[in-house]
């Protein structure tokens, strides 16, 4: 294996003034992802202007895969592998499965990593979100639409659906000008706002989706720790039996609801 190409002290030096925390590992990105000292100098200044390292380099690492990133669409964080590895459990070749509010794809191309037999839908309401996630599922045998929750979906699925996995918008609106500039100003508010407590996006997700689940079949969602318990009796209201998960190194929890067979 060749050794990791070193990144320059002036390109770690001007990261760390644009404020990253990371600058070394970030210098290492774009010093090895730019094939010229022109192209690393465009990449750099990309950086340095606040847009997102992952949209500057058009991808980001996400459960061992390489997820295409376009600018405009969601980043997914690392927290969000608690609702992959849980939702894995639970796929057999075969099973039908929908990524809801997808933004990259990201969950569902890892679910489809991991279990190549499966049937996966992937949503989400902005049409650049699927362009994305598009890039990522379709190699990997997915499918990509654009819509309103469950809208876009086949009529034939209801009833149908073994597994649907959520990252739904969940900050509170007025959350988001406390939010990192990276994510409020270079994401779309659509995958970020999630009402006034958070939870619209949720409530009308969990309230639909009893009808497309087959009998035994299972919601995950993402949320936070202070809105599990919120979440959690939105489930219970829909007939859905609710347990939620936590992993603190990630800061990661998801709720997962079973339909009653």
């Amino acid at each position: 294996m060749s050794p990791r190409r070193a990144a320059p002290l002036e390109v770690i030096e001007r990261l760390r003034a644009a404020g990253c925390v990371f600058a070394e590992d970030e210098a290492r990105l774009l010093t090895a992802a730019a094939g010229t000292p022109a192209e690393l100098e465009q990449l750099l200044g990309l950086r340095e202007s606040g847009l997102p390292l992952e949209q500057v380099l058009g991808w980001v690492e996400f459960c061992g895969l390489r997820i295409i990133v376009r600018p405009g669409v969601f980043v997914p964080r690392r927290r969000t592998g608690l609702l992959v590895r849980r939702a894995a459990r639970l796929l057999r070749p075969g099973s039908v499965a929908v990524d809801m509010c997808c933004g990259t794809g990201a969950v569902g191309a890892a679910l489809l990593a991991g279990e190549p037999g499966l049937t996966l839908y992937a949503v989400d309401i902005d049409p650049a979100a699927t362009i994305c996630a598009r890039e990522n599922i379709e190699p990997l045998g997915g499918i990509a639409l654009t819509g309103d929750l469950f809208s876009p979906l086949p009529r034939t699925l209801l009833g149908r659906v073994d597994v649907i996995v959520a990252n739904a918008p969940y900050v509170p609106t007025d959350s988001i000008t406390r939010m990192p500039p990276e994510a409020r100003l270079h994401e779309a508010r659509v995958a970020l706002d999630g009402g006034h407590d958070g939870l619209d996006v949720q409530r009308r997700l969990v309230a639909a989706a009893p009808e497309w689940l087959s009998p035994g079949g299972r919601l995950l969602v993402e949320t936070s720790a202070g809105q599990a318990p919120e979440t959690l009796a939105i489930f219970a209201r829909h007939g859905l039996s609710p347990h939620v998960t936590h992993f603190r190194a990630l800061d990661a929890t998801v709720v997962i609801g079973i339909r009653s067979a």
